[in-house]
């Protein structure tokens, strides 16, 4: 059983109430009609309470998310929005559900990423350049095709460096007087770097959605005792279930990439050139068979708050995700589309995968997870030990969503 040890970095107040305000602002989007919370929300337990979001082109928030007629989609976010509870924990060294962004001190920049060499220096930790990653995805922040100038500079694939990306996301935050005075408290009078912006809201992150202090962690403090049921499942999860196999560890995760089976909806991940809508997972990132149809462990600190689960959001409800635990294939081979949030209208990709029969064959002969049989009861169990995992003040948060912006745009 791990015990009550994770170190969390120190931010300053001024970075992190610079942060909350950034994170918040659609001013970091190529069309500012989006912001980081567009997709991690509070009201969704830092996620978007749907299988797979919509991003620009998007209104609303979660399940009520609909489609702006007027700058309609080109798909849906091909993943699921992951939580962002506790990543400021110095355990969290890999982001992303299939690890393509990772410290890596071996690099100039201290940091594996998609860019490759031409990733930019000055990111204080692997969470900060993870955060800024989503404003160069077009279904994401950037924006469809060159509607905007971020949008443009992404689709010419000048990312970084002077005239990229980063670089006209940061002369826009620069222009805005207050968020200048603010970053004088924090960096001096230099400018703006965008490395700045991603540390000041990761600080903001780190701080925002540390959940430690749940009854599991007063009882691994303490020895507070938990309800009868949850211990009956916490000797499950530690024992014959065999949970702890990949869930390890204070925060319930591995950190590493597991193949269970998990049925795929939605685009796929892919390239715009790529006209499948496979999404391999972490043979994407390494090249390596083996790899192919793994994602990463997830936490499971506030699990019950923070469905659709899996990486494509497949199962709508905590009971139905660890019933496919005991069962991966025949579960895949049984899914049905009716397990899946997804805000409407639908599109022709929701459901290729799932009536590519070839395609299911492969995910499910890639599984690593032996069936096991299990009761109600103990599944019961299961579920109010989970259910001691949450952290009630990290729910809400610390400081809350602000109620205004410097940029002046809308907050969601």
């Amino acid at each position: 059983m791990p015990e009550a040890n994770a170190r969390f970095a120190d931010h300053s107040l001024e970075e992190i109430t610079l942060g909350r305000l950034l994170y918040y602002d659609p001013i970091l989007s190529g069309s500012k009609t989006v912001s980081c919370a567009s997709c991690h929300h509070p009201r969704f337990a830092t996620g978007d309470g749907v299988s797979l979001g919509l991003g620009d082109g998007g209104l609303g928030l979660g399940p009520d998310r609909r489609i702006d007629p007027d700058n309609s989609p080109e798909q849906r976010i091909p993943r699921n929005a992951p939580a962002l509870f506790n990543l400021g924990a110095e355990e969290f060294t890999r982001f992303f559900h299939d690890g393509r962004l990772e410290a890596d001190p071996t690099r100039p920049s201290g940091l594996r990423t998609p860019l490759g060499a031409d990733m930019e220096r000055g990111f204080a930790s692997a969470l900060a350049a993870q955060a800024m990653f989503p404003v160069l995805s077009g279904d994401e922040m950037a924006g469809h095709y060159s509607e905007n100038d971020v949008a443009q500079a992404v689709r010419q694939g000048v990312l970084t460096g002077e005239g990229g990306a980063w670089s006209i996301l940061s002369a826009r935050v620069e222009a805005i007087p207050q968020y200048r005075k603010q970053f004088d408290a924090v960096i001096g009078e230099r400018s703006i770097a965008f490395a700045d912006i991603a540390n000041v809201i990761a600080a903001f992150i780190a701080f925002e959605w540390r959940a430690d202090n749940s009854p599991f962690d007063a009882f691994l403090r303490d020895g507070t005792p938990l309800p009868a049921a949850a211990m009956r499942g916490m000797d499950l999860f530690y024992g014959a279930a065999g949970c702890s196999a990949c869930h390890a560890g204070q925060f319930q995760t591995d950190h590493d990439f597991h193949a269970i089976a998990m049925p795929q909806i939605g685009p796929g991940k892919a390239a715009r050139f790529e006209r499948h809508n496979r999404d391999v997972g972490r043979m994407r990132v390494t090249g390596n068979a083996e790899d192919a149809y793994r994602f990463r462990t997830p936490t499971l600190r506030n699990v019950t708050r923070t469905a659709p689960y899996g990486h494509a959001g497949a199962f709508a409800t905590l009971d139905a995700v660890v019933r496919h635990h005991l069962g991966p294939i025949a579960s895949l081979r049984r899914y049905e589309a009716s397990q899946m949030v997804l805000p409407t209208p639908a599109f022709d990709t929701d459901l290729a995968v799932l009536a590519d029969f070839d395609e299911i064959a492969r995910i499910a002969a890639a599984n690593e997870l032996p069936s096991q049989s299990m009761s109600d009861a103990d599944i019961a169990d299961l579920l109010a030990f989970l259910e001691t995992l949450t952290d009630p003040q990290s729910l809400s948060g610390r400081l809350g969503v602000p109620e205004t912006v410097p940029s002046g745009l809308t907050v969601d």
